[in-house]
């Protein structure tokens, strides 16, 4: 039978009811479920949500097979418990050698460094990334302050105070030190690569421009394999996991039968989460 992602369902369409060997998956249920599973469209967490729940159903009706679980009316702290019980007992995690975790490191040593740290001030100048005409007035706001702050860089606290759209601006725009992941990924690239000083010209972000200096760079460093021996072996057993459990799960669907939805590679993921 062919399976269908709920998500491609036609906006007039009822879909089909999503069943796991013989459980159907309530719609009450997927939309309880939906608060834990954040996304940018309602249909994107819907489908998540579902993905969840079957997830649960499949380890749930396995558990129950195998005498882990009663096979009707568990709660749900008992299903936990005995899905827990069960990848314990059925999930092959291969445990990555001395070989394996030195492998690794040497393949992803940026991973295991120290993050390069960056001590921030800036004057945000508001726009929104559809809002051509703003994005083009904030542009030219920034251009003409920087060329005031070239020739008289203690105004910069001023300027922040006047200027700025962000709650910084009440500390002069400062925004301490900065660690890679700190701020919205457009300006986080930047920022990690600046030197120390006032850049020449502003920075976007989906916020609008930002008029920054760098006060102070700390250049992260590579740590030597000793020091993250045990996160590299984290690292490479999570991955050991997830691919286990996706493997353990694509058997299940198969054991089992699932109609209405799909699993993907996500689904592992969140119940790992």
């Amino acid at each position: 039978m062919q399976k269908i992602d709920i998500e491609l369902i036609p906006g007039g369409a009822s879909p089909p009811p999503i069943r796991v060997g013989g459980a159907i998956i309530e719609d009450s249920a997927i939309a309880q479920e939906m608060q834990f599973h954040p996304a940018d469209s309602a249909g994107t967490a819907q489908l998540k949500a579902a993905r969840a729940l079957v997830v649960r159903e499949l380890l749930c009706q396995r558990a129950a097979d195998i005498g882990l679980l009663e096979a009707s009316g568990e709660a749900l702290d008992e299903g936990d418990t005995a899905i827990a019980a069960l990848l314990e007992q059925e999930l092959d995690v291969p445990e990555p050698s001395e070989e394996d975790c030195r492998r690794f490191y040497a393949a992803h040593a940026e991973r295991f460094s120290e993050p390069t740290l960056v001590k921030v001030r800036h004057i945000l100048l508001a726009a929104a990334p559809d809002d051509a005409e703003a994005r083009d007035a904030g542009y030219r706001e920034g251009e003409k302050l920087l060329r005031t702050l070239a020739e008289i860089p203690e105004r910069f606290t001023e300027f922040a105070m006047r200027h700025s759209a962000c709650p910084s601006k009440e500390q002069g725009g400062e925004l301490g030190w900065l660690a890679p992941g700190q701020t919205v990924p457009e300006l986080d690239r930047a920022l990690q690569h600046l030197p120390e000083g006032l850049h020449d010209r502003p920075l976007a972000s989906r916020y609008g421009w930002h008029v920054v200096a760098i006060d102070e760079r700390i250049e992260g460093r590579e740590l030597p394999f000793d020091q993250v021996a045990e996160r590299v072996r984290h690292s490479l057993r999570e991955q050991s996991t997830r691919r286990a459990l996706r493997h353990y799960l694509l058997m299940l669907e198969a054991e089992i039968g699932v109609e209405g939805v799909t699993l993907d590679d996500d689904s592992a993921n969140s119940l790992m989460q």
